[in-house]
């Protein structure tokens, strides 16, 4: 069977139905609305749902034209208010027009009375401003002239100074005529004002030598400050205030001296004069304390800007003031100058009374130290090249050659007198005094005060002074026991020659022959060991001071020069003992291998067999005997240097010893049997030496 179609226009209908979302939103609430007032689904019903909708929707529009009736009422009754308030403003503008038109004229005379206002005006603040620039207050000129000084007067004339400086610039302009004539009549108000400031300042001036410690008021500061525009009036006023200053400080050290302070504390200084230290210590506190005062006194008058704000005032009119270190550097040293110099005299005067009254070398040099320390210091504050500092370095110096004065002749009556030397060699009692002396002067010089611009003196003078004297002493002591050892040895000499044996032996013969020589050798040792002693006696204190360590080290090389000569000389005399010094020279020819030598050593007659032979076996005896020993220096009292000192001397010995050993042993030399010339080999001999 075929199938049926559908119209084309219900195709489109149906199909138009079935695409239809009945879901959405809108639908849904379009469907709501429908079935508020459509209740009834009949047939007939749905026919007329067009006329049924439509008949809805102009009910709705009906009322709410019905509802919007009276406020369509009162927007016409508004716009009929509207139309009424334009018509009254065009009213109000054709009259304000017509009154436009009247009063044009005084609107214009209004505008040009006005500007002519500004003119004037403009031109007022400028005569104001000439004025105030370039003219004075009648206030102004009575407080430069009449007045009493107050800050008035500073105001008045640091304001001349502003015109004075204005009119410069007024010359630079067509107003040249009339820059010069108030420069003229400012120049005579400057001047009339810093002639009698002037004279006010040194009226101020003399009213401050009238007290100890005086106050500067803040009104005499800036005076002060505004003289500094004018150097000679400025000069005066210094000049013043040193001059009153300087009788005032005369009168008060005076006073410290000999009347002390009120109610008589503390005590008048003089009243110490019995203790030299304390009484030159006293005056230069006292001058160092007066300089602080004076310093500060001066300093706040010549530049109060230095110490802080002096006033309004004052900071204005600084401004005005070139600030020239140097200048016022100069300033403060001639005024300070000026006042300390009518003490010099009567500190100096007493001062050399103390030198002159011969204090002891530790006064002496504690008043050096002290001067020293106070002339740094008070440099420092006042200057070098100023009448108190040159009086304070003259007297150190005088202090100090004092001092040296006084070692120079303690150290003089000892070379004069020097001391016998004791039995024991011990250093004598004026070594020990001299180092006691010094090491007192050591710890003064430790504990002495060091000013801030200075350091401490050199020491090694003080020490060469002190020091050298005794050491020169010590040896003028040991050359005269020499002396007095060789005069012995000579007489016992002859004594023993006179009363020698007839029968001796080879041996001893050789030590015989050699004693006399042994024993003016020997002579010089106590004297070397004595020296020794008192060098060491003179060491020792002084290494644990750094300030002697150089000192020091000087003494300990020539303690070992004298040592290692007193070692020469001992073994010198061992072997001339043994008749083996006259031949050492052979051997060391030998060893230098020297060619003016020719034949061997056992064909020479010094050195022949058996003549070494004797010498060497009173060499042996000599150090394997009971009765004969080495050296030991019993009585070099510092243990160390007494047992180097013997080690030494072993050594030598042994040393010289092995030469001559090597030589007998050279088959060059051609001796005969050797081995039983030279029995014991130098290892031997050292062990008996105990090396």
């Amino acid at each position: 069977m075929g199938t049926v179609g559908l119209a084309p226009g219900l195709s489109r209908k149906l199909k138009k139905v079935l695409e239809c979302r009945t879901d959405s939103p809108e639908v849904v609430a379009s469907l709501n609305t429908l079935s508020t007032f459509y209740t009834q689904n009949t047939p007939h019903a749905r026919r007329n749902l067009r006329s049924t909708i439509e008949k809805r929707s102009l009910q709705i529009n009906l009322d709410f034209l019905r509802a919007s009736q009276a406020a369509q009422l009162a927007l016409d009754r508004v716009e009929d208010e509207v139309n009424s308030l334009a018509d009254c403003c065009d009213k109000i503008a054709k009259a304000l027009s017509s009154c436009s038109a009247s009063t044009g004229d005084i609107i214009n005379t209004t505008e040009r009375l006005k500007q002519e206002l500004e003119v004037t005006t403009q031109k007022q603040e400028i005569v104001s401003y000439f004025l105030r620039d370039y003219q004075l207050t009648p206030q102004e000129i009575n407080a430069l002239r009449n007045e009493e000084l107050n800050e008035n007067f500073f105001e008045a004339l640091s304001h001349v100074q502003e015109i004075h400086a204005n009119c410069k610039i007024l010359l630079r302009t067509h107003h040249q005529r009339a820059g010069l004539e108030l420069m003229d009549m400012m120049a005579m108000y400057q001047e009339g004002a810093y002639e009698r400031l002037c004279r006010w300042v040194q009226a101020e001036c003399r009213k401050l030598g009238d007290t100890d410690n005086p106050e500067v008021s803040e009104l005499l500061k800036a005076a002060v400050r505004c003289l500094k525009e004018r150097p000679v009036l400025f000069k005066y006023s210094a000049e013043e205030v040193a001059n009153m200053r300087h009788n005032a400080l005369f009168r008060r050290f005076i006073s410290a001296l000999t009347r002390g302070g009120p109610g008589g504390m503390p005590r008048p200084i003089e009243v110490h004069a019995h203790d030299p230290l304390r009484y030159v210590g006293d005056m230069l506190g006292w001058l160092h304390q007066a300089l602080a005062s004076e310093h500060e006194l001066v300093l706040a008058l010549l530049d109060p800007d230095a110490l802080g704000d002096t006033g309004s005032t004052a900071n204005r009119f600084s401004k005005n003031v070139e600030n020239d270190s140097g200048k016022i550097e100069a300033d403060l040293t001639f005024v300070l100058d000026r006042i300390f110099e009518g003490v010099c005299r009567p500190f100096k005067v007493r001062v050399e009374q103390v030198l002159q009254s011969q204090p002891s070398l530790i006064i002496s040099y504690k008043l050096s130290n002290t001067l020293e320390f106070y002339s740094y210091t008070i440099s420092d504050l006042l200057g070098r090249e100023t009448a108190l500092c040159n009086t304070l370095w003259a007297l150190k110096d005088a202090a100090q050659k004092t001092f040296f004065e006084i070692l120079k002749s303690c150290g003089e009556k000892l070379l004069r007198y020097p001391p016998l030397v004791a039995v024991d060699l011990s250093p004598p009692a004026a070594v020990r005094e001299g180092v006691s002396l010094l090491l007192e002067i050591i710890e003064t010089y430790k504990s002495m005060m060091i000013p801030a611009s200075g350091k401490k003196a050199a020491f090694d003078p003080v020490i060469s002074a002190l020091l050298n004297p005794i050491i020169q002493m010590c040896e003028q002591a040991a050359e005269a026991h020499k002396s007095k050892g060789a005069d012995y040895s000579s007489r016992r000499t002859r004594m023993s020659s006179d009363s020698g044996q007839l029968s001796r032996s080879a041996v001893d013969a050789i030590l015989s022959n050699n004693y006399s020589a042994t024993f003016s050798q020997n002579n010089e040792a106590p004297s070397q060991i004595f020296l020794i002693n008192c060098l060491c006696a003179i060491q020792q204190p002084l290494l644990g001071h750094e300030v002697a360590a150089e000192y020091a080290k000087k003494l300990g090389t020539m303690i070992d020069n004298h040592v290692h000569v007193l070692v020469e000389k001992e073994v010198d005399t061992i072997l001339r003992r043994c008749g083996l010094s006259m031949k050492m020279h052979h051997f060391h020819n030998l060893l230098n291998k020297d060619t003016t030598v020719g034949a061997p050593l056992a064909e020479l007659e010094d050195t022949n067999p058996a003549s070494l032979s004797e010498c060497l076996k009173a060499f042996f005896g000599f150090l394997l005997g009971s009765e004969s020993s080495l050296p030991e220096f019993e009585q070099m009292q510092v243990p160390k240097l007494r047992s180097d000192a013997c080690i030494q001397v072993a050594r030598s010995l042994a040393d010289a010893y092995e030469l001559i050993y090597n030589a007998i042993m050279d088959p060059k030399n051609c001796y005969p049997d050797p081995k039983s010339l030279a029995r014991h080999p130098p290892d031997q001999i050292r062990t008996i030496l105990g090396i």
